[in-house]
C-alpha cells in the first residue's frame, strides 16, 4: 500500500515502564482505521514483544536501522530503531537503569529530524524522577528538546508549551513554578517572547494568516484597575501594546475565568496563560483524551501525548491511545505545513 508521505515520523520509547509500549502497539494496529501516517519507534525490541503479550495483541515488529525502511513497512509491521532499555523491563516498575536508553531515544529523534530523515518528533512520555536519579540535568522534556537543538544548530532556542486540543490551544507563559513564585517570575519581555513564537508558530507551522491571541490576566477580574494586583497594569497590559503595536493581534488582559465557554473561544486562535494551571487545567477539561502537547519555538516539530507515564495502569490494557494518535496525526500535519512554507 502507497504512503503518501516522503518522510516517517520519529517516535521516542519514552519511559519503558510505563504506558508508552502500549499505547505505541495499540495506535499502530488502528493505523489503516485512523490513517495514521507512517511512523518508527526508537526504542527496545523485546520491551515491546512483552508488553504486546501482557495486552494479548498480535503486532509483527521489525528492525531497522534508517528511518526510509520505515516508509515501505509500516502497513504491515511496526518499524523499530533498536535502542536496548539497559535492563528487563517491568510494566509499571521504573528503574534507573533506563535512564540511558530513554535519553538516548530522545537525542536519536532530534537527529534524526534534523537530517532530514524524518518529518517531526513525537515523545511518549518520561519520568523525570527517573532521568534525575541517573543525573539528568533539565527541568523536563522541553528543556532537553531545547538544548539539543541549540547544540544542532549554534543557536539558543525559547521553547514554549501549548496544549493543542479540538476545542482550545492554550499555552502557559511560566510552568512548573510554584504559584507564589510566578508574579517574580511574569516579566514583560517573557510575556512578549512567548507570544512573538506563538504568532510565528501558528503562521509557519499551523497555516494561519493572522493569529488571534488571548491574554489572560494573572490577577482574578484582571486585577480589578489595580484594587486585586498590580500585575495586569504594569505588566500584562504593556506586553500586549507592544504587541499591537508590532502588528500581532493581541487582546487582553482578560479576566480567566470568562475566557474559555465556547462563546469566548470563538473569538481567539490561542490563549496566552500566565501560570501552569490556568492553562492547563481548561485545555485538559475541554480535550483530556485528545489534547496533544507541542512545543513552539524550536527548528524542529515536536508533539507529544498530553499524559504522563501512568505506570499504575501500564501492561493492564487500560491506556488509551487517542492522545498519541492526536500527537502523531497533528505532528505530521504541522511537518509537512512547515516543508511547504520553506
Amino acid at each position: 500500500m502507497a504512503t503518501p508521505f516522503s518522510r516517517p515520523l520519529a517516535l521516542t520509547q519514552g519511559d519503558p515502564a510505563g504506558v508508552g509500549p502500549d499505547i505505541t502497539l495499540m495506535a499502530w494496529l488502528r493505523r489503516r482505521e485512523l490513517g495514521l501516517p507512517p511512523f518508527f519507534l526508537i526504542g527496545d525490541p523485546d520491551v515491546l514483544a512483552v508488553r504486546a503479550r501482557m495486552l494479548d495483541v498480535d503486532v509483527p515488529l521489525r528492525p531497522i536501522s534508517i528511518a526510509d525502511e520505515s516508509l515501505g513497512l509500516f502497513t504491515e509491521a511496526l518499524p523499530v530503531i533498536p535502542m536496548p532499555a539497559g535492563i528487563d523491563v517491568a510494566a509499571g516498575e521504573p528503574h534507573v537503569a533506563t535512564a540511558k536508553g530513554t535519553i538516548a531515544s530522545i537525542e536519536t529523534a532530534v537527529t534524526l529530524v534534523m537530517k532530514g530523515e524524518a518529518l517531526a518528533v513525537v515523545t511518549n512520555p518520561i519520568a523525570k524522577s527517573v532521568l534525575y536519579e541517573a543525573g539528568f540535568r533539565f527541568p523536563g522534556h522541553t528543556e532537553f528538546l531545547a538544548d539539543l537543538a541549540m547544540h544542532a544548530t549554534g543557536q539558543s532556542v525559547m521553547p514554549v508549551m501549548m496544549l493543542a486540543g479540538p476545542k482550545l490551544r492554550a499555552i502557559p507563559v511560566t510552568i512548573h513554578i510554584p504559584i507564589k513564585d510566578v508574579p517574580q517570575a511574569l516579566t514583560l519581555d517573557l510575556i512578549v517572547e512567548t507570544c512573538r513564537i506563538a504568532d510565528k508558530d501558528l503562521k509557519q507551522r499551523f497555516g494561519m494568516t493572522s493569529p488571534r491571541l488571548a491574554i489572560a490576566g494573572l490577577n482574578p477580574h484582571a486585577g480589578e484597575g489595580g484594587a486585586i494586583g498590580k500585575e495586569d497594569e504594569t505588566i500584562i497590559h504593556p506586553a500586549i501594546q507592544i504587541l499591537r503595536d508590532e502588528g500581532i493581534d493581541a487582546i487582553g488582559p482578560l479576566p480567566a475565568d470568562t475566557m474559555f465557554h465556547d462563546e469566548a473561544r470563538a473569538r481567539y486562535d490561542v490563549a496566552v496563560c500566565m501560570y501552569h494551571d490556568q492553562a492547563l487545567i481548561p485545555a485538559k477539561a475541554l480535550g483530556f483524551d485528545d489534547s496533544v502537547n507541542v512545543t513552539l519555538g524550536l527548528p524542529f516539530v515536536r508533539t507529544s501525548p498530553d499524559h504522563g507515564t501512568a505506570f499504575g495502569i501500564a501492561g493492564k490494557g487500560l491506556a488509551r491511545e487517542a492522545s498519541l494518535v492526536a500527537a502523531l496525526k497533528l505532528g505530521a500535519q504541522l511537518g509537512r505545513t512547515a516543508e511547504s512554507r520553506r
